[in-house]
């Protein structure tokens, strides 16, 4: 079906400020929305306020960190349940098991190249239409 691309909505989660920044003016260029979060407590009260399409994650982080908001999700499934979780971390390896078991898919190393973001841009479209 040809047409316009749907509008996507980013959550941004990351405690530096120049990373989300980065993030978000990317989305942004690509024709999105972004938000931004400076901490996994920050995300959680987030989305229970507001639907997002896609949450760009990061691990390390004060206060709650993203294995703990992504382990929030799967204990209150019906805040979220169609959100695409995206960590985005320079430490994803040490939790790689504990992700996959939490039903996290997509993990992609810091620093983040433009291409990865389009990609996954056109990855969640192609989800959103089947």
């Amino acid at each position: 079906m040809a047409g316009v691309a749907r509008e996507l909505s980013f959550l941004v989660v990351d405690d530096n400020e120049d990373i989300r920044d980065v993030f978000c003016r990317l989305v942004e260029r690509a024709g999105h929305k972004a938000s931004t979060a400076g901490d996994g407590q920050e995300a959680v009260d987030i989305l229970q306020r507001a639907h997002f399409d896609v949450m760009l994650l990061d691990l390390t982080m004060p206060r709650m960190n993203g294995v703990d908001v992504v382990r929030w999700l799967k204990s209150h499934p019906d805040v979220a349940p169609s959100l695409k979780v995206v960590v985005i971390s320079a430490w994803a390896g040490e939790h790689r098991a504990v992700l996959q078991e939490l039903g996290i898919e997509t993990v992609m190393q810091k620093p983040l190249r433009i291409q990865q973001l389009t990609d996954l841009i056109a990855e969640t479209l192609l989800d959103l239409e089947s």
